[in-house]
């Protein structure tokens, strides 16, 4: 297999960071490790050579390359570059630990200066990418939205991780015709990855407060935004049940028709309304009591029966709005959905309709590290002790030797 540039545009989006003219991005050499600049100029000096680098993650990912292939592709425009590069897993497939996704192939002299800001581009995507594969996955039938924006250092962050969130979507739908990630809470990334007119959002708990009850608020939203779906925040008051109620009688025409969503985003330190651990333990043994009949960790404890968003308090809402005659208002959750919560949602059967989440933003930062090797100059290979694999590997995914 022979290397070749990949086109970035295949799905018909574009990152922001692509659309930007290149005098408007800044100098790589204000950005990158100061021995990559050292390094090119002993290269000036002594000669060039070609070389091959090999970019991998140390742990299992999902391949989320369109950020750091846009970056190449501009830079290669912008300086001129002579350079190939090599997907060797294309977007939304899954990569095994230590398995090179990508292979560039050129100048020493023109490459060596790039290396710190594509591995910024790549890691935090694949892992991220990851996570709402796997949360996907484990509840297909629910639709996601990424409200990871607030817990981002900055927009750059943002896009990748909300772009990861698409990919990971994309691999899961059509793996399993997961629902997976719908859309985002901001208009910009909604719009780029997800062909969206705007992002998803139900309302603040600041509106709830500046309103002064959950129905004054959900009124004022109708008021402004009459031919929108009703999505309200019922947490607020910590009473659940009785606002979100109030809301489906005084909208219920909406609430029959399916266009009223509560959602629950209730404080870790508190049980939703008239619940407590007697009431959810029951409520679970009702609906779920398998999930209790295998070994439980303390934090898989408390998502079924505990504080907070619990299995238990999905169900009691649910339970409540059935009762009441609403059975089609929907269940929007949130709150610490990450793998792990969405997979003991899974298992309990939660009535969930919609989680928003921005817990597939990696946890662990560390893992989000990628790494560059070359692996050959001039047609040799050589690499570093301990990374001969690397070496292997290209053999087996191209014809570069």
């Amino acid at each position: 297999m022979c290397f070749k540039k990949e086109p970035s545009l295949e799905n018909g989006f574009r990152s922001a960071l692509a659309a930007k003219e290149p005098h408007d991005y800044i100098k790589i050499e204000e950005r990158t490790d100061t021995y990559f600049i050292k390094t090119k100029t002993i290269v000036d000096h002594y000669g060039d050579k070609e070389v091959v680098y090999a970019i991998f993650l140390r742990r299992p990912v999902v391949s989320a390359p369109r950020l750091v292939l846009d970056w190449l592709d501009l830079i290669f425009r912008r300086e001129k570059i002579k350079a190939e590069v090599y997907v060797a897993f294309p977007e939304g497939e899954w990569v095994g630990a230590g398995l090179p996704i990508l292979y560039i192939k050129g100048s020493f002299k023109q490459l060596v200066m790039l290396e710190t800001i594509f591995l910024q581009k790549l890691g935090v995507c694949c892992v991220a990418a990851c996570n709402a594969y796997q949360m996907a996955l484990t509840l297909p039938h629910v639709q996601f939205v990424a409200m990871g924006a607030r817990h981002c250092a900055g927009f750059e962050m943002q896009e990748m991780v909300e772009y990861a969130a698409w990919v990971g979507s994309q691999a899961a739908k059509k793996k399993i015709g997961a629902k997976g990630f719908i859309g985002t809470s901001s208009n910009e990334t909604s719009k780029s990855f997800f062909g969206l007119r705007q992002g998803f959002g139900t309302m603040p708990h600041a509106l709830i407060g500046y309103a002064g009850s959950t129905l004054a608020a959900a009124e004022l939203f109708h008021e402004q935004f009459p031919t929108q779906d009703l999505s309200v925040l019922v947490d607020y008051f910590g009473k659940e049940v009785t606002d979100g109620l109030a809301v489906c009688r005084q909208f219920s025409e909406l609430a029959h028709k399916g266009k009223i969503s509560l959602r629950i985003d209730t404080h870790g330190g508190r049980y939703l309304e008239e619940l407590n651990q007697q009431t959810s333990y029951e409520l679970i043994m009702r609906h779920a009591p398998e999930t209790l009949q295998r070994y439980c960790s303390e934090k898989e404890l408390a998502y079924l029966v505990g504080t907070g968003v619990s299995a238990a308090s999905l169900w009691h809402m649910r339970e409540k709005l059935d009762a009441a005659g609403f059975p089609k208002v929907k269940l929007i959750a949130s709150s610490g959905f990450d793998f792990a919560k969405c997979l003991i949602m899974s298992e309990a059967g939660a009535p969930v309709d919609c989680i928003g989440t921005g817990s597939y933003i990696p946890n662990l930062w560390n893992e989000t590290y990628a790494t560059a090797d070359i692996i050959a100059y001039d047609g040799k290979p050589l690499v570093k002790v301990g990374r001969e694999y690397l070496i292997g590997f290209a053999e087996k995914q191209t014809n570069i030797f």
